[in-house]
């Protein structure tokens, strides 16, 4: 009789993990975003024609999945135009490595997150973003107005890659906020070393991105994996009282036949 409740025990305790796999099971969206990654790295890896297969590949299936999943139109825009550019930049013998590799980088990371509800691998980009603001402001602040101008521009750059991935996954208000600061350090860069109102921009700027980043961070977690613990948890403690109490009947009913006898 115990052999059985300790074989009952243990596959309570197995199932739920096992029940929270297969509820995160691959999907169509999943292996979408594979392809994107594997268009990724034949491109880090200067296989330009394979990537571009890839990217083709990718086309003719979310053409065939995008029949089973509801994307919204902004989310269907922003996708489209993004796979199109790194198409477009992958085929262009004047761009270099660096400017492929960042172009489907850019599509990449907004397949993932569409996939992605937690985790999402724009949110890695956090350190280079910032260091390369942290070099805009200095610039600014030692009045280097060629080298303000050579660190904007790379910002810039790596803004851009992350940038339609922001729209999908901050509320809009949020990312067009962010989106009209970085907009208005460009269209003023002549200014920005003259007018105190544009530094006081670089400041405000620094502090959006800093929350938009830990925003994110603080929302990691998958409540459904949190769930898996908080039951199996429940049902480790639920086990040992029972063992617990078990044992404690068993030695009072020891103990109850032992005065019997006597």
């Amino acid at each position: 009789m115990r052999f059985l409740k300790t074989i009952f025990i243990v596959i309570i305790l197995f199932s739920a993990p096992t029940l929270y796999l297969a509820d995160h099971a691959p999907s169509p969206v999943n292996e979408l975003d594979d392809i994107a990654d594997q268009a990724l790295q034949l491109t880090k890896a200067g296989r330009f024609e394979e990537a571009k297969h890839v990217l083709n590949y990718f086309s003719e299936e979310f053409t065939k999945q995008s029949m089973h999943q509801s994307f919204s139109m902004d989310e269907l825009r922003i996708l489209t135009i993004s796979h199109n550019l790194a198409l477009e930049t992958i085929n262009q013998a004047s761009a270099d490595i660096g400017q492929k590799v960042n172009s489907v980088t850019r599509f990449r990371l907004v397949m993932d997150a569409l996939s992605s509800h937690y985790q999402p691998l724009w949110v890695e980009m956090e350190d280079p973003i910032m260091e390369s603001f942290n070099e805009v402001r200095t610039a600014a602040e030692n009045g280097n107005r060629e080298q303000y101008h050579t660190e904007l521009n790379l910002f810039l750059a790596k803004y851009n890659i992350i940038q339609p991935s922001i729209k999908l996954d901050v509320p809009v208000d949020q990312a067009q906020a962010l989106d009209a600061r970085i907009s208005y350090l460009d269209h003023y860069r002549q200014k920005v070393l003259e007018s105190t109102e544009v530094m006081a921009e670089l400041t405000t700027l620094q502090t959006d991105l800093e929350q938009l980043f830990q925003h994110k961070k603080e929302d990691e977690a998958d409540p459904s994996l949190w769930w898996v613990i908080i039951s199996t948890g429940s049902i480790i403690v639920s086990t040992l009282s029972y063992v617990g109490w078990r044992k404690y009947k068993g030695q009072e009913d020891a103990r109850k036949s032992e005065r019997q006898k006597n």
